[in-house]
């Protein structure tokens, strides 16, 4: 499956991703893309957590301990691309969260797409749906290309309709129709939803988080 671009040209999801931030990553706003790191923790919001837990410096956002609740921005987004680098410690679990209310455990009243220490030895026990880029407790990605822990890596989301992509260092590695798990509603009602916050999680941290940039989509 592929995403359609505006020309109604079929690509990729990384050639998506080259259209909407440029080979470098660096468009601009002229562009349509959005860098939701440009005023720091401005339009974000805290959920849960010690108070004043995230932190951002020398364009680095990043959250003290693990009581930092989940960080949430403060619009809401329907259908977007959405691209993160993050860089995750021996052992650390979190996820970048999309389509999420306010309320309850956005990994399940929103999606998680899941951001983890792949090669810790607690990796070994985990479920298919645990390991990093994978939408959590839904569905894997189809390969494993997660670096080791200390290293920067690019997760890349592209999120139209029930249509989500997920690309991680370079690589397509999720691509699925989201009316297919329908049948998980009731425990998972995030499948649902059609727009929300976009959000930051850190649970075995800490997670570090920069180059957010965001462009959002027409449905089709």
């Amino acid at each position: 499956m592929y995403g359609v671009t505006r020309f109604g040209q079929v690509v990729s999801v990384l050639s998506l991703l080259s259209l909407m931030f440029g080979a470098g990553s660096c468009a601009g706003t002229q562009t349509g893309v959005s860098d939701l790191l440009t005023t720091g923790l401005v339009g974000w919001q805290q959920i849960g957590g010690q108070e004043r837990a995230w932190q951002f410096e020398k364009d680095i956002l990043s959250v003290a301990g693990e009581q930092g609740g989940w960080l949430a921005t403060h619009r809401e987004y329907s259908n977007f691309g959405l691209q993160v680098e993050f860089r995750v410690p021996p052992g650390g679990t979190g996820g970048v969260l999309i389509r999420a209310p306010l309320e309850g455990d956005p990994a399940y009243t929103g999606l998680r797409i899941q951001i983890r220490d792949d090669y810790a030895p607690q990796g070994t026990r985990l479920e298919p749906y645990q390991y990093t880029g994978s939408i959590y407790g839904i569905q894997a990605p189809s390969e494993r290309v997660s670096k080791k822990a200390g290293q920067w890596q690019r997760l890349v989301v592209i999120a139209r309709g029930v249509h989500i992509q997920v690309g991680l260092n370079g690589k397509k590695i999720l691509d699925t129709d989201l009316s297919y798990y329908t049948h998980m509603a009731p425990t998972h009602p995030g499948l649902l939803r059609s727009g929300g916050h976009i959000g930051l999680q850190s649970l075995d941290g800490p997670i570090e988080f920069r180059g957010i940039k965001l462009r959002e989509l027409p449905e089709r």
